[in-house]
């Protein structure tokens, strides 16, 4: 999966500075409705619903865990695959009840995209869009009535960079506003917010422990850099980034990197499948780095925590996730 945010990273979003893009208004149902119309702006560009969208096709699974967080799994229509991992609880049986229109996690290909007729699409994998993969891209879905919302302000390589905590709890208010559940959405924000809060409190004060983030490799080692999603939850979890001096969210590091950052603690990406291949398991990752990193106190107390990748985009489960990275590595904090 990860492999995937390289592919991510070389592309930018095909429709920046083009015309406003607006859900299609026809039919009895396209009266006015209290609170609307919604203007949003979203990768530079502006987003208007006069209604709340009814027909919503998610991309890769974060989009749709972040529906159902927010109670609108009735207004998904289609989704795409998701198989690399466990479903957060209660999630799987909504998402057996939606149709699935794409095997793997990326969306269909361009003509079965258009023919979809969603008011609206919700994704956080620019690849998605990308007309040489033959995909339908951000301009030919504006233009079919189809808007299409990126989490996280994942709308450039450089952007993926910048992202914060907050960025989530700024898209769970947006689609909030797009759905018309605001105090929903604003409920939920609050919550989580407490949430990392309640974390941060309890990390306090304890010294930070230093944490490789690691997607395997026998070397060069894919890992996370001191930029993004995963060094923004190391810290919050009360952890320090080892490879926080790189530059990059998912990059590649050397194996005498690894070997000299020894760290006490080490988070392995799990995902079992990639656009439909199976991809190495955690055990294997976790030997290769336990091997290349054999003198470090997380080798030796073979302090390893397996953590989704799904959990590791933007969406309602990355911030669920700070709590189990903090759990891991400072218990002691959650006696209480």
């Amino acid at each position: 999966m990860r492999k995937l945010l390289a592919l991510v990273a070389a592309l930018t979003l095909t429709a920046c500075g083009q015309t406003p893009a607006t859900t299609r208004e026809t039919g009895p149902d396209a009266a006015p409705r209290a609170g609307f119309p919604v203007t949003i702006t979203n990768c530079g560009r502006t987003l208007t619903f006069d209604r709340p969208p009814a027909k919503v096709v998610t991309g890769y699974h974060p989009s749709l865990e972040t529906l159902f967080a927010l109670g609108l799994h009735d207004r998904v229509a289609g989704r795409t695959n998701f198989s690399e991992s466990a479903f957060l609880p209660g999630q799987k049986e909504l998402y057996d009840r939606i149709p699935e229109i794409s095997p793997t996690i990326m969306l269909p290909q361009k003509e079965v995209m258009l023919a979809q007729g969603a008011d609206l699409v919700l994704d956080n994998a620019m690849a998605a869009f990308d007309a040489a993969g033959g995909y339908a891209t951000v301009a030919e879905l504006d233009a079919a009535g189809s808007p299409v919302y990126i989490l996280g302000g994942w709308c450039s390589p450089e952007e993926t960079l910048e992202y914060t905590l907050d960025d989530t709890l700024t898209d769970l208010r947006n689609l909030g506003r797009i759905f018309g559940v605001s105090g929903r959405a604003d409920r939920l924000a609050a919550d989580l917010r407490g949430r990392l809060d309640d974390v941060c409190e309890r990390v306090a004060g304890r010294p930070p422990v230093k944490v490789l983030a690691t997607d395997g490799g026998k070397g060069p080692v894919n890992a996370y850099g001191g930029a993004g999603i995963t060094n923004q939850m190391i810290t919050a979890a009360g952890g320090v980034n080892v490879l926080a001096g790189v530059k990059g969210d998912y990059t590649e590091v050397s194996v005498e990197q690894v070997s000299a950052a020894q760290p006490d603690a080490i988070l392995v990406s799990e995902y079992a499948t990639l656009r439909g291949e199976t991809m190495p398991t955690v055990r294997a990752k976790t030997a290769d780095t336990l091997a290349i990193a054999r003198n470090s106190p997380a080798a030796k107390e073979r302090r390893v925590l397996a953590l989704p990748v799904a959990a590791q985009h933007p969406g309602y489960r990355n911030l669920l996730a700070v709590e189990d990275i903090a759990r891991f590595l400072h218990p002691g904090a959650f006696t209480r």
